[in-house]
């Protein structure tokens, strides 16, 4: 352990320790880590760094039974893996040391097994012990798509496949180039049939690299793919997220799949395509008509995009088609319950027919052009190729092995062909399906990469927010101008107007759901372009409108305590059952019968209407912000349950602005 203690950074060293295993921008993730998954999250976490006896561990990565760590003078040095869980665990362990050797001694365990027994034993007794804590340095979602490749190693997977699959092909080549000349030659020499054993022998390992390559390739780029998606999707502004209908979403999440399945299962088979193309260029150039063979396959490949591009415009009219069926009956599932009370039911199919009839005729003109592009496009290459081979091979004194290159060019082109047409055909529906994906993409550039905290004074004056000026469009007229407000601590604000006013856009400038168009919008002194939005929202908690604020699926607790850090402590759940009770919600958390960890939501036991604005009232009121936001969260209570939320409220909430009509 010596060996390992030697490799600590001071506390005071940590954010220089983090810059030396990632360089910015950066987002740290610190996680407690827990005796019974110590191994397992050490393995998955690397680059991070752990708290040790005071100071930090730079653990860069984790092979097999050796760990990486990055040393002070920046050295990298392996260590056992084992070495370094055992330091971890050594002082949580150290009280039951004394326990375990009493018991080794009397149970008479042998010399050679103690070690084994003793590390099973304590593992058993420090399982649900907190080891440490572990700080995971990661690449943000948001930052650049090529650094976030060179993180996972992917360029180097890509040079190897690339060379990979030009080795096989060029093994293959003259693997048959040996067996072919003793063929033509019309004797088989030993040693040129051992040798061409040999090759594809040879052909056999880089053939499975290139399997394995390709396989690594897609896994960790679709992993990189999905993971900037999600993080888009939650960094889309609320006003984007209005304006998107349920059924587009859904269109959203079928296309971000197509995305990854339909881009690397185009986009790999038509690079390798490419690279056997270039080859068999080279091997046509040795053959019986090398001028034409090469001319042909250029233009032919010129004229495959050409069928590529027609069969993409296809496509894109087919997609747009189907995406527009499957919005208008999501949206006529969700309001099927007002269709059926309001519309008559003559008009519940309206124009039904026409669109079905549309997307018939549109998949049968794309299946067509498909057809032409993988079916037909290859064999053409190779009916061409023979025909401009016939004059050669009817003349008199052809050459039989440059006949044979020839031939053999044009099937390996042939075979090239039929993997750049499939490929193609699976690119244009990823062309396709990014249209739907790509806002998302770029959403994720909005993440917000980590940085100091400043210090918040702790002012009388909360917030402060000066001639705050707001429109939705530029062809609007403001909604807001000229609005001031201060809130110090321990105000009391009741915001009332009549519908539309916006009161409900001014709360959404509070919470830094919307930026002004102009004016000043302080907390305790510091704008949220200082503070961050993260911190902002510290800050600030809100209870936006009912018809805006939802119950996810998933527990009572978590639908209370998502604000918080999840999964929540025994304090944490205390806490959020105490403030249940207060609110008058403790009726229904007895009638559950999982309690606080009933699932809830659409799938889960459902909530009234007064259940769900109590509900809205703990989440906010359970963040522990210094200004707590309700718009018309009380509208839905009764006069006692209004009694008793309001006061629960009035107590726990150090400041409060609550919109309400007249």
């Amino acid at each position: 352990m010596k060996r390992v203690l030697d490799l600590l950074w001071p506390a005071r060293e940590q954010d220089a320790l983090e810059a030396a295993l990632l360089p910015s921008p950066r987002e740290v993730e610190e996680r407690q880590v827990w005796g019974h998954n110590l191994e397992s999250r050490l393995r998955q976490a690397a680059p991070a760094t752990i708290a040790v006896n005071g100071g930090w561990l730079g653990l860069m990565d984790v092979r097999g039974k050796h760990a990486v760590l990055l040393a002070p003078d920046l050295r990298r040095v392996r260590v056992p893996f084992q070495e370094l869980c055992d330091l971890i665990r050594s002082g949580p362990e150290a009280p039951y040391r004394a326990d375990v050797e009493r018991v080794l001694a009397e149970c008479g365990i042998p010399e050679r097994r103690r070690d084994l027994v003793r590390r099973e034993m304590l593992g058993v007794r420090t399982r649900l012990l907190p080891m440490s804590r572990l700080r995971t340095v990661r690449t943000p979602p948001g930052a650049s798509f090529a650094r976030q490749m060179d993180g996972a190693g992917l360029w180097w997977r890509i040079a190897g496949l690339s060379g990979a699959h030009l080795a096989e092909d060029l093994l293959w080549i003259v693997s048959w180039w040996l067996l072919g000349r003793d063929a033509l030659e019309g004797r088989l020499d030993p040693g040129w049939i051992a040798a061409w054993a040999l090759l594809l022998a040879c052909v056999i390992p880089a053939r499975l690299a290139t399997l394995w390559l390709q396989g690594s390739i897609a896994i960790r780029t679709g992993g990189l793919l999905r993971q900037r998606l999600l993080a888009g999707a939650l960094l889309l502004h609320p006003e984007e997220v209005r304006h998107e209908g349920a059924g587009r979403f859904l269109a959203r999440g079928i296309e971000a799949s197509q995305v990854e399945n339909l881009a690397l299962s185009g986009a790999i088979p038509a690079a390798l395509a490419l690279i056997e193309l270039l080859v068999a260029i080279v091997v046509l150039a040795l053959g019986a008509a090398p001028f034409l063979h090469v001319l042909l396959l250029v233009f032919f490949t010129a004229g495959v995009f050409a069928l590529a591009a027609r069969y993409y415009r296809g496509r894109l009219k087919w997609t747009e088609a189907r995406l527009a069926m499957t919005h208008d009956l999501v949206e006529q599932m969700t309001g099927h319950r007002t269709r059926l009370a309001q519309q008559r039911p003559e008009q519940w199919h309206e124009n039904e027919d026409a669109a079905a009839a549309e997307y018939l005729d549109l998949s049968q003109r794309m299946d067509s052009r498909g057809s032409v592009l993988i079916g037909l496009a290859p064999r053409a290459w190779l009916f061409l190729g023979i025909a401009l081979l016939a004059p050669a091979f009817l003349a008199q004194g052809a050459n039989a092995a440059a006949l044979a290159i020839s031939l053999g060019g044009l099937l390996f082109a042939w075979q090239a062909f039929r993997r750049l047409t499939a490929g193609l055909a699976n690119l244009a529906g990823a062309g396709i399906a990014w249209k739907q994906v790509a806002p998302l993409f770029r959403a994720a550039a909005r993440f917000e990469p980590q940085r100091p905290t400043p210090t918040v004074a702790e002012t009388e004056t909360v917030l402060t927010a000066t001639d705050l000026r707001f429109r939705y469009s530029e062809r609007t007229p403001p909604v807001l101008t000229g609005a001031n407000l201060t809130v110090k601590r321990g105000d009391w604000v009741l915001l009332e107007g009549e519908s539309g006013g916006g009161k409900s856009t001014l709360v959404s400038l509070l919470t830094g759901l919307r930026p002004p168009e102009c004016g000043l919008l302080l907390i305790r002194g510091l704008d949220q372009q200082t503070l961050g939005s993260r911190e902002w929202h510290r800050h600030i908690a809100a209870a936006p409108q009912y018809h805006e604020n939802h119950v996810l699926t998933g527990t009572f607790a978590y639908n209370l305590l998502m604000g918080r850090s999840w999964p929540a402590g025994d304090e944490e759940m205390r806490e959020a059952e105490q403030l249940c009770r207060e609110l008058g919600l403790g009726p229904l958390v007895e009638r559950m019968p999982g309690g606080m960890m009933q699932m809830v939501g659409e799938t889960g036991w459902q909530l009234s209407q007064g259940e769900r604005s109590r509900l809205f009232l703990a989440r906010a009121l359970l963040q522990k912000a210094d200004l707590v936001v309700l718009d018309e969260s009380f509208a839905a209570l009764d006069p006692e349950t209004l009694r008793l939320s309001l006061e629960c409220v009035l107590r726990r909430a150090p400041s409060l602005i609550v919109v309400a009509h007249p």
